[in-house]
Parts: structure tokens; sequence; C-alpha cells
């Protein structure tokens, strides 16, 4: 029985100490989906700690990834997102600064961001391209998610695009391993 919860991701053991109750997986199917959106279908309530805003130079890889220069301003968002009060995520946003003029204020960089976008400047996503990566937390990174330093994590790097095709949000999202996992539903072709 023990062997099978352990399987599951249940419960976790540590030698000469125990078996101990694991923290739930929040599972994430593969829909596009705002972090709030699927905290709340969860039954959680989604949050933001830590949250910063500033505008910087896009910089080649965000340039890239938005389609604008290098030297064009972005504004980004620096957020611990939570579920629950507790720390799940630590999220890197960048927006373009041609679409989005203000800075956005507290209460919407609390919220979901993609309501903000919506109800201020009516960009809506319609699709993303996005890419999932293992990886470990550094230190601090660590520290800001509350979690062991080197602790397994997802990177979830997601390009975000308009109606219009036009790329609206670059963001870089990293995910506590211990807390989130991916679930897909995968076909095989008939042969």
């Amino acid at each position: 029985m023990l062997d099978q919860l352990e399987r599951e991701g249940r419960v976790y053991r540590v030698q000469g100490s125990g078996t101990f109750a694991s923290e739930p997986r929040i599972r994430k199917s593969v829909e596009l989906t705002s972090f709030s959106e699927d905290m709340r279908s969860r039954g959680l309530r989604p949050g933001s700690l830590e949250v910063g805003c500033e505008r910087i130079p896009a910089g080649a890889d965000i340039g890239y990834a938005l389609q604008i220069s290098p030297s064009s301003q972005v504004l980004h968002i620096r957020r611990v997102r939570t579920a629950d009060d507790e720390p799940m995520c630590l999220e890197h946003c960048y927006l373009p600064g041609e679409l989005v003029p203000d800075d956005l204020r507290p209460e919407e960089l609390h919220g979901s961001l993609y309501e903000a976008l919506s109800a201020r400047y009516g960009l809506t996503l319609h699709r993303a391209e996005q890419t999932i990566k293992a990886t470990v937390l550094d230190p601090d990174d660590a520290q800001a998610l509350g979690a062991p330093p080197f602790s397994p994590a997802f990177l979830v790097q997601r390009t975000g695009f308009d109606a219009r095709g036009r790329a609206i949000e670059r963001a870089d999202s990293l995910y506590r391993g211990d807390r989130y996992s991916y679930q897909l539903t995968i076909y095989r072709d008939p042969q």
C-alpha cells in the first residue's frame, strides 16, 4: 500500500525517519489559460507576492520573441505567483511598451495579468508558443519560492499572440517541481 502511494507521489520516505505525506501537486493540462484561471479551476485562490514592475530595453532574446527591436522598451513584470498563499511560480513577463504605454496599477499586478490587459488595452491572448524545460532552482529563485536550493523545477517559456498575430507577451515562468506537474492527452495516429 505505501509503495503504491509513493509511486503516485502522495507520500515520500526518508530512511531512518519514516514515511510522510507529500504536498499535493497541481496538475496543469495543455490549454491556454492564465495562472489565475488555472488555480481558480482547481478551487485555489491565486495571488502574487514580491511584485516588481519596470520599463527596460527588450534586449536580443525578448526583442526576438516579441518581434520588436532590442532597443524597444518593454514593461517587465516580476511576480511570485501563489496558490492559497503558497508560492508556486516565479514569473517574469515582458510586454511591448508600444502596446502597454502605461504602468499597471498594483491591484492589476496582484491579479490576472490577462484580465488586466484585456480590460485596459483590449489585448486578448489568442494563441501561444510554449516550451517546457526541466531545470533546478538557483538559491535566489529557491528563496523566493520557499523551496530548497537546487530542487527540481519547470521552466515554462511562452510567447503569446493576439488574434492579429501580434506578439503581446513573453513570459518566463519557473514552477516548483514538487508542487506542479503537466498532464498531456496524446493520441496515436491510426496506421
